[in-house]
């Protein structure tokens, strides 16, 4: 898995929190599941990215880093390819029943989608 792809990270916020998110701002987090979707493209590939997710001590680089200080990977999805499938695995996710935004441009500094972490079974941003 050293090779290039995209990922899901599967998270679980096992009570409510209020956190900041980087320069996002500060956002309230009701407990629940998570959907995290990303690429990793460059060295290390899907490998070292989720092993980056993994590690408990990291500075906070990823606006997922945040929400991992207090949330936990609880399963993780992947795909090798060299083409970036994030955003349309949000896209897809946000369209399920009982889905949405759960912080509107998280994760998505460097593309135009409304945000890459979904929410599941909980109020959402519109």
């Amino acid at each position: 898995m050293s090779e290039p792809g995209s990922y899901c990270l599967v998270v679980w916020l096992e009570t409510d929190a209020n956190m900041t998110i980087g320069r996002l701002g500060t956002f309230d987090f009701p407990a629940g599941i998570y959907l995290y979707f990303g690429s990793a493209l460059g060295p290390g590939g899907v490998a070292a990215r989720v092993a980056r997710h993994r590690r408990v001590e990291k500075r906070c680089h990823w606006h997922i880093d945040y929400l991992l200080e207090q949330a936990a990977i609880v399963e993780v999805w992947t795909v090798l390819s060299n083409e970036r499938l994030e955003c349309r695995w949000a896209a897809a996710a946000r369209c399920q029943p009982g889905a949405g935004i759960a912080v509107p441009r998280f994760g998505a500094s460097d593309c135009r989608c409304p945000g890459h972490l979904v929410g599941i079974n909980r109020p959402f941003v519109e």
